[in-house]
């Protein structure tokens, strides 16, 4: 039986439980939701739960208005909500004539849609909150924590704790075919599944890279409007995560197109068929998965920033920038244990003026480079940043 591992993001739903009627918690297929919620609810008898891919489940909401009354004093959790939006409205109804916090919670695996429909039909009276899969503060605390695994597997629970690399590679696989040949078709897209794996491989060889969807459109032979609908899917389904171009009123010119990255960095390596981190260490991605791998981790543990990336038409760049309020941090991400950096690296600190500025690198301890530049390791900096 796998451990199960806490989440951070715990006390933050149990907040929204206690404020909103409706918490809704979106994240990627496979990334920890249900786990989650049954863990918050182990020890409660006021708690029901509802697959809507399970057959008898949706049977029992045939008459959904019946059902949620029948159960009005209980918290009901009604997971892959997508697949039937049909009871947005049933919802609001029931939710208007009893708005105790904590009675719904909803679980998905699509974004933008989800939300569109929830906002338009619970609008005041639902909480949303994005699970990932792991991130590095939630596993570095236990026993015979390896950065390289959690590096080379990525954050997906099943991923990250199966019994060999070879199991972790069979496990990831397997959840790009199914994404591609099922949950892509259950959202009502229609895209060959062949030109959808080719689309992901290639923005996989592109990681971390600016966005060029008439370069993609030509590999693929698709228009650059396709890939852009394509980029923007994989994107809603928490695969892709696109990066913006910081934008500020100073004198240099800066780039326009977003960066983008594939999000974990295990479906990142099966998509380049890297299958061990000897593989990792001699590919060309090395760098890029590294600087993947730091970005996620950082978004995906720190809530109400602002992140973008800088580059000038000159070069000059800094992988991170992340701000709250007046505050500024810089990072930039190097895969050695012995980071340098360029003039580039310098120029673009003279004109961005950070609070701060960290090089995150798979070092065991920080130290400072110079100029109050500090090096440091991913998890070390998670707790050492201050916004």
């Amino acid at each position: 039986m796998q451990k199960l591992i806490d989440r951070s993001i715990e006390s933050f739903v149990n907040e929204n439980l206690s404020v909103f009627p409706v918490v809704v918690i979106l994240g990627s297929r496979q990334c920890g939701k249900s786990t989650l919620i049954k863990m918050l609810y182990q020890n409660s008898d006021s708690y029901l739960y509802l697959d809507l891919q399970n057959l008898d489940d949706l049977n029992k909401l045939k008459e959904p208005r019946l059902f949620f009354q029948a159960n009005r004093d209980v918290t009901i959790c009604l997971d892959e909500i997508q697949l039937a939006p049909e009871l947005f409205s049933v919802l609001r109804s029931e939710i208007d004539r009893d708005r105790r916090p904590g009675r719904f919670i909803l679980l998905g695996s699509a974004s933008q849609d989800l939300i569109q429909k929830t906002s338009e039909s619970l609008a005041g009276r639902v909480g949303f909150i994005e699970l990932t899969p792991f991130i590095i503060e939630e596993i570095e605390r236990n026993e015979n924590f390896e950065l390289n695994k959690f590096w080379l597997r990525g954050g997906y629970p099943d991923s990250y704790l199966a019994s060999s690399d070879q199991g972790s590679m069979l496990w990831r696989e397997n959840f790009l075919r199914t994404y591609i040949e099922r949950d892509i078709p259950q959202l009502g897209f229609q895209i060959p599944a062949l030109q959808l794996r080719r689309l992901l491989t290639m923005c996989a060889h592109n990681q971390g890279q600016l966005f060029n969807s008439s370069k993609l459109g030509e590999s693929l032979g698709v228009t650059y409007q396709t890939v852009r609908r394509y980029i923007d899917l994989l994107e809603q389904t928490f695969i892709i995560r696109s990066l913006l171009p910081f934008e500020k009123n100073i004198k240099k010119r800066l780039v326009k197109s977003p960066k983008i990255y594939v999000r974990d960095s295990g479906l990142l390596h099966r998509l380049l068929q890297i299958d061990d981190f000897n593989s990792l260490m001699g590919n060309p991605v090395f760098g890029s998965s590294w600087e993947g791998f730091v970005i996620e981790n950082i978004i995906s543990s720190l809530r109400d920033c602002k992140f973008s990336f800088y580059r000038s038409a000159t070069g000059d760049e800094l992988d991170l920038l992340i701000e709250r309020g007046n505050r500024m941090v810089a990072v930039e991400c190097k895969a050695s244990s012995a980071p340098q950096v360029t003039k580039g690296f310098w120029s673009a600190i003279e004109i961005t003026q950070p609070d701060k500025i960290y090089i995150i690198a798979p070092v065991p301890t920080a130290y400072l480079l110079k100029n109050n530049v500090e090096v440091c390791g991913l998890a070390d900096f998670l707790k050492k940043i201050e916004l």
